[in-house]
């Protein structure tokens, strides 16, 4: 039986609205770019991405308007419509950078990094550990990482919709490429993520959304009342490994910068209630992103009501 609080198996009621309104085009944005990003290159290829953008801040006003109250507290002015458009294609570019990233054309991008140190020796000691992440950047640059460090493995944890189409859209991009997923939503998801950690592997999950129904805890996000799930804290204390934030922060042209910082370490706590120390790493992991937030405003890609009503604030 899965633990109280870690989410694992199918769940009941009314989803977040991220869920409801999803992003538009992501699937068919991709396999169209693939194609002609593979045969162009990244600098001719560009010229369709900013099309893309276009269109999307012209016909679509729900994120629009929901982007303009995230730059206003990540900027702490009123963001102009400039603002608004680069957010928009930092984003198209993240998911075309997908192309080459996945097909390991890592010589296409000048790729720095922050954090490597902590990194490197959390892999010499043999234990893995949880990459906690967000709707932030690039994920994908992390495997860029792979050539600097030998033997790095990397999984990711997610719902099986998204992991069917995450394997899908990366079998379009790159047929031979078989990324290893871990699917929730299966009860022994909790021992496929134990057995990569006991592997040395780094297992990534996403922690800034709410799938609706589940436990979640109050923090403070760029100066608003926001709620982040527990579930990822509490699947970490149970399986007793530390957990890094990790983001590949785009910062124009060509450039990528992933940062790692460690946000928690269940190895040594003791056994026994962990809700105080879950809570404690949620926030924690809270002040990281905003930090990012402030840091980097053009790489964070919620565009939903993120600080409206959460369907499970009833259950913090």
């Amino acid at each position: 039986m899965a633990p109280k609080g870690v989410n694992l198996t199918d769940r009941r009621g009314k989803p977040a609205e991220w869920i409801r309104h999803r992003e538009r085009g992501s699937s068919a944005l991709l396999r169209i770019m693939a194609f002609l990003s593979l045969r162009l290159g990244r600098r001719l290829s560009r010229g369709v991405l900013y099309g893309i953008a276009v269109y999307f801040f012209l016909f679509a006003p729900a994120a629009r308007r929901h982007s303009r109250r995230y730059l206003r507290l990540a900027l702490g002015r009123e963001p102009g419509a400039r603002d608004r458009f680069r957010q928009i294609l930092s984003f198209a570019t993240t998911i075309h950078d997908r192309v080459y990233l996945v097909n390991e054309r890592y010589e296409t991008f000048h790729i720095t990094l922050e954090g490597e140190a902590l990194m490197r020796a959390q892999s010499e000691s043999g234990r893995g550990a949880l990459l906690m992440g967000a709707h932030m950047g690039s994920f994908e640059v992390m495997h860029s990482l792979g050539r600097r460090q030998s033997g790095l493995h990397v999984a990711m944890a997610m719902y099986e919709e998204n992991a069917r189409k995450i394997n899908a859209i990366l079998a379009a991009i790159n047929p031979k490429l078989r990324p290893d997923i871990v699917p929730l939503g299966h009860i022994d998801a909790m021992l496929k993520i134990a057995q990569r950690l006991n592997h040395g592997a780094f297992v990534g999950v996403l922690g800034d959304r709410t799938l609706g129904d589940e436990p979640v805890h109050a923090v403070t996000l760029l100066g608003e009342r926001a709620y982040l799930p527990t579930g990822p804290m509490r699947a970490a204390a149970i399986l007793r490994c530390p957990v890094y934030f990790m983001a590949g922060l785009y910062r124009g042209k060509n450039h990528y910068h992933v940062v790692f910082e460690r946000v928690a370490d269940f190895s040594e706590a003791p056994v026994g209630p962990r809700s105080a120390a879950v809570r404690a790493a949620v926030e924690r992991y809270a002040a990281v992103l905003d930090k990012y937030c402030r840091s980097d405003p053009y790489n964070w890609f919620n565009f939903f009501d993120f600080w409206g009503a959460q369907p499970g604030a009833a259950r913090a």
